[in-house]
């Protein structure tokens, strides 16, 4: 483990340069802070690059959500982290991956249960139900939901302002076969909530631990189903897009794997096999940085897996 500096970079007004640490296995990083947007609240936005980065390669992105979460387990909330740094830097170095960058956006926690709730599927219910929805999760000292449902301007402001932002100053591949998009619990619905809605930019999703309850418990809760009937209905196409789900069996992910059943049988009914889809369980493992560390080599081989090996 190496601490490096981070060149911090406010979006707005113009580029301020500042300076933090952070400890990283490999690669370097580029914050851009506090990112505007006109569809949802400011965030940080760090681009992991990595080691003997050039600018006169191509580079495929795989943008991740919870992006304070991905690389230095001192500065997180619950001191764990996906380790993206370490296996990224690996498989790199192996030549097991394309080369690629790590866009991470940065969850607005007060916000984040809306940004990532896949829209489409909640408007699918009678306003009562939303409404008894939105109550049920609100008390006196914290709501769920801070806002509205507002999935599709989360989806919006990744592919029209951050995406072009990213091409225009990272040397990238900009076409479908090289963009990914990938995240765990609400974060691994909202990325497969955006391969079904943009199917011409996303060419594949990982989605780990899958919040498939979308609230925190399973009775009497109507949203399994409408997400399930929604993405049953608008898988893209599998002769060009992958999805990789997974799921453990303890904690919170002890409530997946009866959604995930029936995902995969969606998943097989549109066409998907072996070649595209992967449905995986870890027994044992539980909701947390910690497990998808461990497992995150698998999605990634998976998706950006070096065609040369």
């Amino acid at each position: 483990m190496r601490k490096i500096l981070i060149l911090v970079l406010s979006t707005m007004p113009a580029f301020t340069v500042l300076s933090q640490t952070v400890n990283l296995a490999g690669g370097s990083i580029i914050r851009f802070s506090h990112f505007s947007s006109k569809y949802i609240s400011a965030r940080n936005i760090d681009v992991w690059l990595p080691d003997g980065y050039n600018k006169l390669k191509k580079y495929a992105v795989l943008y991740m959500h919870d992006g304070q979460m991905l690389f230095d387990s001192s500065v997180t909330w619950n001191k764990q982290e996906w380790g993206v740094d370490e296996t990224m830097t690996e498989l790199i170095r192996k030549n097991r991956i394309k080369n690629s960058i790590v866009v991470a956006i940065w969850n607005d926690s007060k916000f984040r249960h809306a940004d990532y709730f896949p829209q489409k599927p909640f408007e699918q219910l009678s306003k009562n139900r939303q409404d008894s929805i939105y109550t049920a999760t609100k008390t006196k000292d914290f709501a769920l939901f801070a806002a509205p449902v507002q999935s599709d301007k989360y989806l919006k402001f990744i592919v029209t302002e951050l995406m072009p932002f990213i091409n225009k100053r990272f040397s990238t591949l900009k076409d479908r076969s090289n963009t990914f998009i990938a995240g765990s619990s609400m974060g691994g619905l909202v990325s497969l909530y955006a391969i079904c809605e943009y199917p011409n930019v996303f060419g594949g999703a990982a989605c780990l631990s899958t919040h498939w309850p979308g609230l925190f418990t399973t009775e009497n809760n109507p949203v399994p189903a409408v997400f399930l009937s929604y993405f049953s209905k608008h898988l893209p196409s599998p002769a060009s897009h992958k999805i990789y789900f997974d799921y453990g069996t303890a904690t919170l992910d002890s409530m997946y794997k009866p959604f995930q059943l029936q995902m995969n049988e969606a998943m097989k009914k549109a066409g998907y096999n072996n070649a595209n889809w992967q449905t995986k369980e870890f027994p044992g493992e539980n909701h947390s940085e910690n497990a998808w560390q461990k497992r995150l080599k698998i999605p990634l081989l998976f998706l950006l897996g070096n065609d040369k090996n």
